[in-house]
C-alpha cells in the first residue's frame, strides 16, 4: 500500500508546513539520496512541544513529541517531493532528545517516531539505521529534534 494511502487509512493529520528556523534548506537531494534537515515537534501556529524529557515531560509525552516530529517530517517530505510515494526507504535517522540529566531512555522516546514511520512506509521502507542521543537543550527548548537520510524510490 502506498504511503499516501496509509496516511489516510490511519486517519493521520499532518501539521502545517514547518517555518524555516534559520538559513538552510529543509531537504537536499543528491543523486537518489535525500538529506532532511533537523525537525522539531511542530504543532502549527509557531507552536512546538517543548520541555526536557524526564523533567518536564514523561516518557510517554516524549514518545508523543517524537511522533509529532515524524508528522512534521512527513509534511516537509510531501511539500518538497510532491508525493510521499517518492520515498524509497529511510536509510538513517539521527535523533536528539532534550533530556534531564538522570533520564536514560532516549531510544524508547524515539520509538514514537520509528513506529510512525513503520506505520506509514512499512517495516522494510520505514525502518532504517538509527541513533538516539541525549542533549541538555535544543533550540527553543523543543523536546526532540530528528534529521534523516532517505533513498528516493526508483
Amino acid at each position: 500500500m502506498s504511503a499516501e494511502s496509509r496516511i489516510q487509512e490511519l486517519g493521520l493529520t499532518l501539521p502545517p508546513s514547518v517555518p524555516p528556523g534559520g538559513i538552510y534548506k529543509p531537504l537536499v537531494i543528491t543523486g537518489n539520496i535525500g538529506y532532511l534537515s533537523g525537525h522539531g515537534p511542530y504543532l502549527g501556529d509557531d507552536k512546538y512541544i517543548t520541555g526536557r524529557v524526564g523533567e518536564d515531560l514523561t516518557l510517554d509525552e516524549g514518545q508523543e513529541a517524537a511522533r509529532q516530529v515524524g508528522l512534521a517530517i512527513l509534511r516537509t517530505m510531501k511539500d518538497q517531493l510532491g508525493d510521499l510515494n517518492k520515498v524509497g526507504r529511510i536509510v538513517k535517522v539521527l535523533a536528539l532528545v532534550n533530556s534531564a540529566d538522570n533520564f536514560h531512555q532516549q531510544p524508547q522516546v524515539i520509538n514514537g517516531f520509528s513506529e510512525l514511520m513503520k506505520e506509514v512506509f512499512g517495516e522494510d521502507r520505514g525502518i532504517g539505521a538509527r541513533s538516539a542521543i541525549a542533549t541538555n537543550t535544543l533550540p527553543g527548548n523543543i523536546a526532540v529534534e530528528i534529521e534523516l537520510i532517505f533513498e528516493l524510490a526508483e
